[in-house]
């Protein structure tokens, strides 16, 4: 991303606007998203196993599943995707997103890396929110796991901020890396 487009998130946010992203601009800009999450009606679980499991049921559980309509532009793996499989809790947020988002950012639907996937999370054990259908990942080829947002990773914020209003938290946004990927949880 330009220094122009962090300039501008930087105002957004309220962090000093001078192109550097450091970590008064991270600070300032987790800070406006979970202003955007707390306004949300949904409250997501938190990110430990224990609540992941009371709230979404076991890792895998695909009895828990529902399919979901995707916006026209979707495609995987450049094949054009119609339905995809989501956890039930987060399924109507989940589509209020994607239809917000193929208004305002089509170009971000483009090209998606999928919902369900029973798996662990990258290097480890521990199940991905991705295997109870609680994660989507979007723009994968320019927003990957080791990409830094904003400074290498593409993924306009205005996607994220669509994703805070109903909740959902962004792994750009939170961990600096990963920015293709959004989870409901807190």
């Amino acid at each position: 991303m330009n220094a122009e487009k962090i300039k501008a998130i930087q105002g957004k946010v309220g962090a000093s606007v001078d192109g550097f992203w450091g970590p008064r601009s991270i600070e300032a800009c987790q800070g406006y998203l979970r202003g955007l999450m707390e306004r949300s009606s949904n409250r997501w679980p938190g990110t430990d196993q224990a609540s992941l499991t009371r709230f979404y049921g076991e890792a895998g559980d695909e009895s828990r599943l529902v399919m979901i309509e995707l916006p026209g532009c979707m495609r995987y793996e450049g094949i054009p995707v119609r339905r995809a499989r989501v956890n039930g809790r987060c399924a109507e947020s989940l589509s209020r997103v994607l239809e917000a988002l193929a208004l305002s950012h089509a170009e971000v639907l483009g090209e998606f890396a999928g919902v369900f996937n029973d798996r662990a999370m990258r290097g480890g054990s521990t199940p991905s929110l991705h295997a109870r259908g609680a994660a989507i990942d979007l723009m994968p080829d320019s927003n990957g796991n080791r990409m830094h947002w904003p400074v290498a990773a593409e993924m306009p914020f205005e996607v994220m901020e669509a994703f805070a209003r109903e909740g959902w938290l962004s792994a750009g946004a939170f961990w600096g890396r990963d920015a293709m990927h959004f989870q409901a949880t807190r």
